[in-house]
């Protein structure tokens, strides 16, 4: 099911052309065209934008082939964004088709030929696609068996399997997977039947290095940016001076001033293309344009803007769990406190910003674009131009990075109707200015907590409210019996959507910053009143875990030093967070100085990526809980700029320390979001420890430490 908050799934395409009937003919020939009927009754895919019926398929030949000389290709319309899932897929096959990693290609994100994938998104790669490649690897082994059994008229019992090889072991006969299969696809339902334990891997659950490294590294991958095409040209939009602003009058005449450019006008549609950058940046300098916009809300007004402005029906409407038990009964014990938290919007700035390159060829159009959603990008673009699916291709390139922000197609609509005017293929990338303001953000909120606390540590209520930012990690994995836990959709703003871990981030920082003050208040250790209160024993193992590895019985006040903790679960995974920071003198300004992280998700299937994906969220999540905050006033982004907008740097990385646990016992769960959750409330908890000061927004230090007067002390 989707998530709430991604809220830019369920959005239209960014732009719709009325397009001439002479356009049709142009672009698909002649003949009878049948125009596809977009009425948004298909059944809800994570992509949010796929059709019902778009099972996964159930036969080898559509995931896997084969060819004579042994190679393997592996087909999955999941994609690359730094996360590795390449090298794991790749893994899951090896393990159980018994080939050598060299052998095995993985083709990811074409749309023309992966079967359809809802998306790249909410670390469902390990859990799904991870399981059915196995499955799919498992079933072509036995298909291979059936053919060698068949050829030497043996026993099944008298082969065996390794290294791409099938071996009679009566005669000592060999044949390699090519030589068996001649190049023809595996016809053999995929039963899920004979997988290898996680127990008995040998390739996978190991840290095999990442699958084409030398390629990013040395340059040779090539990225959307990096592609070309025969005759192509560049392109560039004129953007307005706010949002929702609409376009009043347009003076063209100073493009004849730049050779080769041209300009494309269809409504609020307007953009250039040219020879080159620089010829397309000069034109654009050329156009005189008017827009209108109404007066929109300000950055200082917004968290009461998100709580008087309810949107029922945004992101498919609230989340009201049923009240455990009674609340107010439960408030009346010996210590109760009431709280609000904030979340500022923030961006996702990915190191490689959107880009594409469109092209119209013999009635179809193809579009490479960095996306986490190849087949939502498909239907946005046969949705702009009103053209059947079938004419359109998405191939995505591995990309530089997503975290959620690359669900949804607009530089690819962008660069397809400029080539449509033009004739020739065009290329788009945004500038990062166009990335910072006209992507989405993660959504900001507000979050009210009422709760209480006995004499004995046990929570006796717990009443959570959050406004706008989203459901995801709502509820408390601690045990409560008085509780009631609500989520209300908000007019945004600005527009909003996935970011990595969703509400999550914002949830547990509320979460586990007012535990702490429930602690205090029952004048209790945070870790000790955390286990009091805490059932669940996965939470409980990496908690202590962690605890133990920080040396949590053995942190002492120290002057201008702080010790906090939190933790957490969401999508499967489990995760606790041991932060200390230092503030330096006069209390202004906070370093994180160690970060101590335990993280179980299951049987792990690449330690050292999935070590990698731990610290990188830790990491990322620092200025998330610092200091990154989206600024705006009146329908215009005040910071859009790198100079302005701070993200973490190298003098800002703690010393990291992470600790894996490995649950053999348990299915794979994905790692791309969980690990981000409790850095900011360990952060936030760290803070109070050294300074008496009770943080409750985020960021917490955008300006440096502030003093009383601007935040609450316990």
């Amino acid at each position: 099911m989707l998530e709430v908050e991604r809220y830019e799934l369920f959005e239209g395409p960014a732009y719709k052309f009325d397009l001439e009937r002479r356009d049709f003919f142009k672009l698909l020939g002649g003949g009878i065209v049948l125009l596809l009927a977009f009425d948004g009754s298909g059944e809800a895919q994570e992509s949010g934008r796929g059709r019902g019926g778009n099972a996964m398929p159930q036969n080898i030949e559509a995931w896997l082939h084969i060819a004579e000389d042994g190679k393997v290709t592996v087909y999955t319309g999941k994609v690359e964004v730094g996360q590795n899932a390449r090298t794991s897929l790749t893994q899951a096959v090896a393990e159980e088709l018994h080939a050598p990693v060299s052998s095995i290609a993985v083709v990811m994100g074409d749309t023309a030929l992966t079967p359809f994938d809802m998306g790249t998104f909410g670390s469902q790669t390990t859990p799904r696609m991870w399981p059915q490649l196995r499955k799919v690897s498992a079933a072509a082994r036995e298909a291979l068996i059936d053919l060698a059994v068949d050829k030497w008229k043996v026993d099944r019992s008298s082969v065996s399997v390794a290294d791409g090889r099938i071996r009679n072991s009566a005669t000592g006969e060999s044949l390699s997977y090519g030589e068996l299969t001649k190049g023809q696809q595996l016809v053999k339902t995929v039963d899920g039947s004979g997988l290898t334990p996680a127990t008995k891997w040998t390739i996978a659950g190991t840290s095999l290095p990442k699958v084409g490294g030398r390629d990013f590294v040395t340059g040779a991958h090539k990225y959307t940016s990096d592609i070309s095409r025969p005759n192509m040209l560049i392109g560039r939009m004129l953007r307005p001076a706010a949002f929702n602003a609409k376009l009043i009058s347009l003076d063209t005449k100073g493009l004849s001033a730049v050779p080769g450019v041209t300009a494309v006008h269809e409504g609020d549609f307007v953009g250039v293309v040219g020879p080159d950058e620089l010829s397309v940046a000069k034109a654009l300098e050329t156009l005189k344009a008017e827009w209108k916009a109404e007066p929109q809300a300000a950055g200082k007004d917004l968290y009461s803007y998100l709580k008087d402005h309810p949107a029922q029906s945004r992101g498919g409407g609230g989340r009201s769990n049923p009240e455990h038990g009674s609340v107010e009964q439960g408030l009346q014990a010996a210590h109760r406190v009431d709280a609000t938290y904030t979340v500022a919007y923030i961006a996702h700035t990915p190191l490689e910003p959107r880009a594409a390159v469109a092209e119209w060829k013999d009635g179809k159009l193809t579009v490479w674009t960095g996306t986490q959603c190849p087949f939502g990008v498909k239907s946005e673009l046969a949705e702009a131009f009103s053209i059947p699916e079938s004419k359109v291709r998405v191939i995505m390139p591995d990309t530089g990075s997503g975290y959620g922000g690359k669900h949804t197609g607009e530089v690819a609509i962008e660069a397809a109707r400029l080539a449509m005017f033009a004739n020739k293929p065009v290329k788009i990338v945004w500038t990062r200015e166009e990335e910072f303001t006209w992507a989405y953000f993660r959504p900001a909120g507000v979050i009210e907590i009422r709760s209480a606390v006995g004499d004995d540590g046990l929570i006796t209520a717990w009443e959570f409210h959050n406004y706008n930012s989203g459901g995801s990690g709502i509820e408390t994995p601690y045990d409560i019996a008085n509780r009631k836990i609500e989520f209300h959709p908000a007019e945004s703003p600005l527009r909003q959507g996935s970011y990595r871990g969703l509400a999550a981030t914002a949830n547990h920082f509320a979460r586990e910053s007012h535990m702490d003050e429930l602690a205090a208040a029952a004048r209790m250790d945070p870790l000790a009143f955390r286990l009091k209160n805490l059932k669940d024993d996965r939470l409980r193992a990496v908690l202590t875990s962690a605890a133990d590895k920080f040396g949590w019985d053995k942190a002492r006040s120290e002057a201008n030093r702080g010790f906090g903790l939190a933790c957490g679960l969401e999508k499967g995974g489990y995760v606790a967070s041991c932060a200390e920071v230092s503030i330096t003198q006069p209390r202004s300004k906070v370093k994180i100085e160690r970060v101590v992280t335990a993280f179980e998700c299951g049987a792990i299937v690449n330690p050292e990526h999935l070590k990698n994906q731990v610290e990188g969220a830790v990491v990322m999540g620092i200025g998330g809980a610092l200091f990154e905050a989206i600024e705006f006033d009146n329908g215009r982004i005040l910071n859009p700029h790198l100079a302005k907008y701070r993200v973490p740097r190298f003098s800002d990385t703690p010393r990291l320390e992470t600790i894996l646990i490995d649950r053999k016992d348990l299915p794979s769960a994905g790692a791309g979001e969980t690990p981000i959750v409790a850095l900011a409330p360990a952060v936030g908890n760290a803070i109070f420890h050294a300074t008496g000061l009770r943080i409750r927004s985020l960021p917490m230090v955008p300006n440096g430490l502030p003093g009383l007067s601007q935040s609450t002390a316990l």
